[in-house]
C-alpha cells in the first residue's frame, strides 16, 4: 500500500525479482477499479471524478479474487484502460501461485481484504516526489493534461490520501521509506518470505512420514514379470534400446491397469453362435489424455494403442532443479474437455510438484476432480502424499513407489533422469530426476 505514485509497482517487482522464486502473481488494485455509467464517464473526462475515493473500487471482485489465487484456483481478472477510464472487453486470466503479491492505494482499506493479507507493506514517499511522478506518467503515458492533472490532485487525490491511506500505516507490518530506492528493507522483505516458503516446504516433506500411503493409490501387482523389467530400466548399464523396449511394456501394463477403473456399465450383446454374453462397456463419455512434457509424452503411444480415437493434450511444466518449484511453460488442451475423463501422464512423481501444478491446469479448465487419474512408471511416497494431500479425489496409478527423495529432489534409488535416458540425450553426470523433467 501507500499513495499515488509512490512506487508501489517498483517495490513490487523488484521484491518479485528479488525472490527468485517460480509461480508468482503479481496483482494491482488498479484492475479493480469498477465500471463507470455515461455520468461519471463525463465527469472523468473533465478531472471530476474521484478515483482515489474507496467507492470507485470494486472491493467485492477483488476480495473474491485474492480468496479463489489463495486457493491455487485461477480466477479471470479485469483489464483497465486509464486513457478511457473504462474496462477492456478481454480479462486476464490468473492462475494461483505460492506467492502473491497485491499492490494499491487502498489495499489496507478494506477489513475483508486485510484479512487475506500475511504481509502488509506500507511505501511511504514524500508528496512532492509523488506529486512530480504523477505529472510524469499522466502526460507522458495517459495522455492527460497539465492542468487537469493538478486539478485532480488537488481537489481529490491529495485529500484521499489524507483520510483514506495514510492512516492506515498503522496496519502495516513494514514501513518502506523511499521505495523501491530502499534495498535494506527489500531485503528483509525477501528475506520473510523466504522463511515462509521453506517452512511450508519442510511441512510437506515431513508431513507424510509414518503415514500408510492414501486408498487412492493404485500399484501394479509386483509380479516377477513386473520386477524383472523395473531391473532393466532401474540398471544404469541397460543399453537406451533395452530401457526403451521395457518402459514401453511397463507403460502398456500401467494404461491397461488405468482403465480397469473407470466406470464400465453392463451390456447384453449376442454372440455370433446366437447366444447372449452379459458383458462390460464404457459407456458415452470421452476419455482425454494428457501428457506433462518433456517425458510424459512417451506414454502417448500405449495409451493410443488401446484407446481408440483419444484425444490428447499436453502440458509443459519444468521443475526448477534449485527449489523444487515447478515452472508452467506451455499448455495445450482439447476443446471441451470439462466432461472428459483425463489420462494425466508423467513418467516419475518425485516431490508431486509439477503433478499437482498440472492437476490445478486441468481443474482450471472445469475437469471434475474424480475424472483426473494421475499415471506414472515410479513415484515417490512424498510425491503420491503430497498429490493426494491436495487432490483427494484424483486417482494415482503406477508401477512401483520408491521410499525417499534426496536433497537434490531425486528419487532414492529411482530410475535417473528418464526422459535423458529414452530420449538419448545428455544428461547430468550423474543420473537425476526431477517429476520426469529435465534436471
Amino acid at each position: 500500500c501507500g499513495g499515488s505514485a509512490s512506487g508501489k509497482t517498483t517495490v513490487a517487482t523488484r521484491i518479485i525479482e528479488a525472490l527468485d522464486v517460480p509461480w508468482v502473481v503479481l496483482l494491482s488494485m488498479d484492475s479493480f477499479y469498477k465500471v463507470l455509467d455515461e455520468g461519471q464517464q463525463a465527469l472523468a473526462a473533465r478531472s471530476d471524478y474521484n478515483f482515489d475515493h474507496p467507492d470507485a473500487f470494486d472491493f467485492e471482485l477483488l476480495v473474491s479474487v485474492l480468496r479463489k489465487l489463495k486457493k491455487g484456483k485461477s480466477v479471470k481478472v479485469p483489464v483497465y484502460d486509464f486513457t478511457t477510464h473504462s474496462r477492456r472487453r478481454e480479462w486476464k486470466t490468473v492462475y494461483g501461485a505460492n506467492v502473491i503479491v497485491f499492490e494499491g492505494i487502498l489495499a489496507f482499506a478494506n477489513k475483508e481484504l486485510l484479512k487475506l493479507l500475511d504481509m502488509k507493506v506500507f511505501v511511504d514517499t514524500d508528496s512532492d516526489i509523488r506529486l512530480v511522478r504523477r505529472l510524469q506518467r499522466d502526460i507522458m503515458e495517459r495522455g492527460r493534461d497539465i492542468v487537469g492533472v493538478i486539478k485532480q490532485y488537488n481537489k481529490f487525490v491529495k485529500p484521499a490520501f489524507e483520510q483514506y491511506i495514510e492512516p492506515t500505516v498503522q496496519v502495516a507490518d513494514i514501513v518502506v521509506p523511499r521505495g523501491g530506492e530502499n534495498f535494506v528493507a527489500l531485503d528483509l522483505i525477501v528475506q520473510h518470505v523466504h522463511s515462509q516458503l521453506e517452512k511450508v516446504r519442510a511441512a510437506l516433506a515431513s508431513a507424510h512420514q509414518g503415514q500408510p500411503l492414501p486408498k487412492t493409490l493404485s500399484v501394479l501387482e509386483n509380479t516377477p514379470q513386473v520386477r524383472g523389467m523395473h531391473t532393466i530400466i532401474r540398471n544404469k548399464d541397460t543399453t537406451r534400446d533395452e530401457f526403451i523396449f521395457y518402459s514401453k511394456r511397463l507403460m502398456r501394463l500401467l494404461i491397461e491397469h488405468a482403465l480397469s477403473f473407470l466406470p464400465l456399465k453392463s451390456v447384453t450383446v449376442e454372440t455370433p453362435q446366437g447366444t447372449m454374453y452379459e458383458g462390460k462397456r464404457f459407456h458415452r463419455q470421452r476419455i482425454t489424455g494428457v501428457s506433462i512434457l518433456r517425458a510424459g509424452e512417451t506414454m502417448e503411444q500405449a495409451l493410443t494403442a488401446v484407446c481408440k480415437d483419444i484425444r490428447l493434450g499436453k502440458i509443459l511444466i519444468q521443475t526448477n532443479h534449485d527449489t523444487g518449484e515447478p515452472e508452467l511453460h506451455y499448455l495445450r488442451l482439447p476443446k471441451e474437455i470439462s466432461e472428459d475423463y483425463v489420462i494425466l501422464m508423467d513418467s516419475t512423481v518425485s516431490t508431486g510438484a509439477a503433478a499437482m501444478m498440472a492437476v490445478r491446469v486441468l481443474l482450471d479448465h472445469d475437469v471434475q476432480e474424480d475424472r483426473i487419474f494421475l499415471l506414472s512408471l515410479l513415484m515417490a511416497e512424498m510425491g503420491v502424499h503430497s498429490v493426494a494431500y491436495a487432490f483427494p479425489r484424483v486417482r494415482i496409478i503406477t508401477t512401483a513407489v520408491d521410499k525417499r527423495i534426496n536433497e537434490e529432489f531425486h528419487i532414492i534409488p529411482g530410475i535417473g533422469n528418464f526422459g535423458d535416458r529414452y530420449f538419448g540425450t545428455d544428461g547430468p553426470s550423474a543420473w537425476c530426476e526431477s517429476d520426469g523433467m529435465d534436471c
